[in-house]
């Protein structure tokens, strides 16, 4: 499957920001000498501290996490003692899920999913065709013993109701009206034609469902993917991230490039205004009139009127780059198909779609703001009030049920891995050691105090609380455990024991 040039290198430059981050820190830690793997301990004990990506309380007493080479470890005495449950792969595991005290799922590298039937004590693989395509998942969330919901790379959503004996494949697909259809490879927009599966170049990256009676659910991921549902996941629709800056569009006469003196000051006022809201992209849209499409779609040669669209294009560009917006940051989706003779043979109305869209009842051009951030978590205190934490120090807030979306000010630019929405206390931990709360259901937020939480360089994966909201567990590098038992006014380190812990100079 092939992309856009200006979405691949977005999406590789934050793939490999995000995916890379473990093995960087590991690759630190360890300095110049070669770290040996192989196991050194008994059955049951951890013999060496993996990172850790991802936990699951099931109570105040039982809890489970994983992380990397297929580690997964477990207490049942509140985080006072902890051992290595029985895997068989060495695969990197990120995302786990106990639907009961028994039951739950574990996922991660190249399809892997892993189920335990006694508590996260041992654990066996379990198929799915989402390991025959070689994509990583990176969240599970069980509904319960029987029930889960499994996101991942390639727009992945799978879902099994029968402890993952099967699963039903509803990842995102590609259509021929979908806006990356132009980019897939002529192999790919075969496969469309003639109805098989592609699925979208997306990530996403957590799922997560309120609990019983309630039915809803949660999925976010990269490029501002946001999904909500109210039966489980039966339907799901995309939520809306508000807040954006807009401007009129820019009116042209006929076969004018040259934007009109008065339309350059709202973009570069635009411009100033999310220049270090590095989330935020701008969309150039072209539009060309019927007298136009007239004069300049020849139906054999249309390069006159994609010059017409291309210099309308460039002109904007020119202004919004002059006043501070990188070409990175720049979306131009709808720019001409130079190369539609590749896609004509195979798709004869590929050429007339593409014009047919660009028309309108005056020349202009459109420009807006795209919401694009990078999203790891999303939770929800109830029904109706959830946050999302992301890349860049990102924080989102709704207040009604996941339909819309605005920004909360963090005034902070490390990433935030994972957040908790609790009624009274929500929570939000990153990279280097960040953590932030708030009492006010997410408008604030405020730093802990040396006193109420340990002193940490490293970055925080992920966190969770029991049914009750009292007792927390938060997980992170070199296989470290912090716990709270007060719903997260105070936090203690756990593990690795102290003789065990690694020291930094």
């Amino acid at each position: 499957m092939s992309n856009s040039p200006e979405r691949s290198t977005q999406r590789v430059t934050v793939r490999l920001r995000v995916a890379l981050f473990a093995a960087a820190v590991m690759v630190a830690a360890a300095g110049c000498h070669v770290v040996d793997y192989t196991p050194r301990y008994g059955e049951g004990e951890i013999g060496i501290f993996d990172d850790l990506f991802t936990v699951s309380v099931i109570d105040d007493q039982r809890v489970v996490a994983a992380g990397a080479h297929g580690s997964i470890y477990w207490t049942e005495d509140g985080g006072d003692n902890w051992q290595r449950a029985n895997t068989d792969t060495d695969r990197f595991l990120y995302g786990i899920s106990m639907g009961d005290s028994k039951r739950g799922w574990a996922v991660g590298q190249s399809g892997t999913i892993l189920y335990t039937t006694d508590g996260g004590h041992s654990w066996k693989t379990q198929y799915n065709s989402k390991a025959d395509e070689g994509s990583h998942l990176f969240d599970v969330h069980a509904i319960d013993g029987m029930r889960a919901w499994v996101v991942g790379e390639w727009g992945t959503r799978i879902y099994t109701d029968d402890g993952g004996e099967t699963w039903q494949d509803r990842s995102i697909p590609v259509t021929v009206s979908h806006p990356m259809f132009v980019w897939l490879s002529a192999s790919d927009q075969d496969k469309v034609r003639r109805g098989e599966i592609v699925y979208e170049d997306v990530g996403l990256n957590n799922v997560y469902c309120r609990p019983a009676p309630s039915k809803r659910c949660w999925i976010v991921g990269e490029f501002g993917y946001i999904f909500y549902s109210d039966d489980e996941g039966e339907t799901w629709v995309r939520g809306e991230i508000q807040g954006e800056v807009r401007i009129d569009p820019i009116q042209l006469g006929y076969d004018k490039i040259a934007l009109p003196k008065d339309s350059i000051p709202p973009l570069r006022e635009l411009a100033e205004a999310i220049a270090d809201e590095s989330h935020l992209n701008v969309l150039i849209d072209p539009f060309v009139s019927e007298r136009e499409v007239a004069t300049y779609a020849d139906p054999e040669d249309p390069s006159e009127l994609f010059d017409l669209l291309s210099a309308r294009i460039d002109e904007t560009r020119s202004i919004l780059e002059e006043a501070g917006i990188l070409f990175d940051r720049l979306r131009m989706p709808n720019k001409p198909p130079w190369d539609y003779e590749d896609f004509v043979a195979d798709d004869p109305e590929f050429l007339d779609r593409y014009i047919a869209g660009r028309i309108a009842e005056h020349p202009m051009v459109k420009v807006s703001v795209i919401q694009n951030p990078y999203l790891f978590t999303v939770n929800f205190a109830d029904d109706d009030h959830g946050l999302i934490s992301g890349l860049g120090g990102v924080i989102l807030r709704s207040d009604d049920a996941g339909r819309t979306w605005t920004y909360e000010d963090t005034n902070w630019k490390q990433a935030f891995f994972a957040i908790q929405a609790n009624p009274t206390r929500s929570i939000a931990i990153g990279e280097k050691g960040l953590v932030r709360y708030s009492t006010d259901g997410g408008s604030t937020w405020l730093e802990m105090g040396e006193d109420r939480f340990p002193t940490i360089f490293t970055f925080m994966r992920d966190l969770g609380f029991d049914a009750k909201g009292r007792a927390g567990f938060i997980v992170g590098q070199d296989g470290m455990v912090l716990r709270s038992t007060d719903g997260g006014k105070r936090w203690s380190q756990v593990l690795p024991p102290k003789d065990r812990r690694r020291v930094r100079s």
